[in-house]
């Protein structure tokens, strides 16, 4: 299985999905192992929010995409390409993607009613 995880910064999960530009990449083994196997530093222009729905992404091969914060329009966009997103507050990515692939209860993440408008009009759907 591979799992992105949003991280501004490449070491700690960060909100914000539609927005993000930096993902860590993990995969889990037949041995039991996860592995960090990756990072995606996009341009501006690769941003979720910003991409078309039809055309391919760096993000396509994962299954699922753990994240801080996210709007319905980013999940919704997200299930089109068959990846799953978790929202969480945990912020250490190994935690995270441990407790996906245990399917382990994660605490929830920020709400989207608390998030502050990111100005693009989106109305919070990223």
């Amino acid at each position: 299985m591979r799992i992105g995880v949003t991280s501004q910064n490449f070491r700690t999960v960060t909100a914000h999905a539609g927005r993000a530009r930096r993902f860590m990449i993990y995969e889990d083994f037949p041995d039991g192992q996860i592995q960090q196997t990756g990072t995606l530093d996009l341009p501006p222009e690769m941003i979720i929010h910003e991409y078309s729905r039809n055309a391919a992404h760096p993000v396509d091969g994962l299954d699922v995409l753990i994240t801080g914060s996210c709007g319905d329009g980013f999940k919704r966009k997200l299930a089109a390409r068959g990846i799953r997103v978790v929202v969480t507050s945990e912020t250490d990515p190994e935690t995270a993607v441990s407790a996906v692939l245990s399917g382990a209860e994660l605490p929830p993440g920020e709400p989207e009613e608390d998030r502050q408008s990111c100005g693009c009009n989106c109305g919070g759907n990223h």
